[in-house]
């Protein structure tokens, strides 16, 4: 999987000594709503894996994205609209990993899909809300190396 450009300027952080830039595409946003964006994180010049920012003693049991979604909604928290009692926000691997068994080892990029709440965003501007979201993602993947 080949990353491009980033959208916003990538934003670096470290894991396990190593370091890591978090980086977007264009977001766009969809006729009901739906703000939508791919995001990734590069180790050098290649992808990163969720292996490679999991906890040093093995990856846990659940899927990645299992733990990456509440701490990315919860670093999103107050700008993303309730819906029925459910937060508008979907999250789906960018690539499947090689082996479906092993979603550890897919590549670290992810679809992500938000409605926010209105009165939130209204005095945001575009790149603002970009750059709260590549924030809160980084903020989330640095997490996971958590056990």
């Amino acid at each position: 999987m080949g990353v491009g450009p980033s959208f916003l300027r990538e934003q670096e952080f470290v894991v396990h000594g190593r370091p890591l830039r978090a980086g977007m595409g264009r977001p766009t946003t969809t006729d009901d709503g739906w703000w939508l964006a791919v995001l990734w994180v590069t180790d050098g010049d290649e992808p990163a894996t969720f292996r490679s920012v999991g906890p040093l003693a093995g990856p846990p049991p659940e899927p990645p994205l299992l733990r990456l979604g509440p701490a990315f909604a919860g670093s999103l928290s107050g700008m993303i609209l309730e819906e029925n009692g459910r937060l508008s926000i979907r999250l789906g691997p960018a690539a499947p990993p090689a082996e479906p068994g092993r979603p550890w080892e897919m590549p670290l990029a992810v679809r992500a899909g938000f409605k926010w709440e209105p009165m939130r965003v209204a005095t945001m501007r575009p790149n603002e809300i970009a750059d709260t979201v590549l924030a809160a993602f980084r903020r989330s993947v640095e997490a996971l190396a958590r056990p």
